[in-house]
């Protein structure tokens, strides 16, 4: 009977394996290469958080009232919508405004972002993955 309680108990004491990691997950950069976005999980949703900001990009965000850009969200409620694909909000600094948002991998490292203000108002940017 103890080597059975043992045997259960060393079963259940192994670690869980880790869950792998959505290949959206990861530093992720704009084309100009003047902001990078740390995309993870946050609660049941995906989350991109501002790490790195150039100059420029920190004062335009400044002047349109952005005050801190470092640290800001700028993409929130990422879900996923199918293979490679979800969509979610994208906080847009120089117009203090959000925008929804659809999230494509093109490749392991390219991601396309599609962000459109009132419907009618779209822009594309491929991002590239930097870590």
């Amino acid at each position: 009977m103890k080597r059975r309680i043992f045997l259960f108990a060393a079963v259940f004491s192994l670690a869980a394996p880790a869950t792998a990691a959505s290949p959206i997950e990861g530093l992720w950069r704009n084309p100009k290469g003047s902001v990078t976005v740390r995309i993870a999980p946050c609660g049941t949703q995906y989350c991109g958080k501002v790490v790195a900001a150039s100059a420029k990009a920190r004062r335009d965000a400044a002047e349109s009232g952005t005050r801190d850009l470092v640290g800001t969200n700028i993409l929130s409620g990422m879900t996923p919508t199918g293979h490679n694909r979800w969509k979610g909000r994208v906080f847009l600094p120089k117009a203090k405004r959000h925008a929804t948002g659809t999230f494509r991998l093109t490749a392991p490292s390219r991601m396309t972002v599609h962000g459109c203000i009132l419907g009618i108002l779209c822009k594309d940017q491929s991002w590239t993955k930097v870590d």
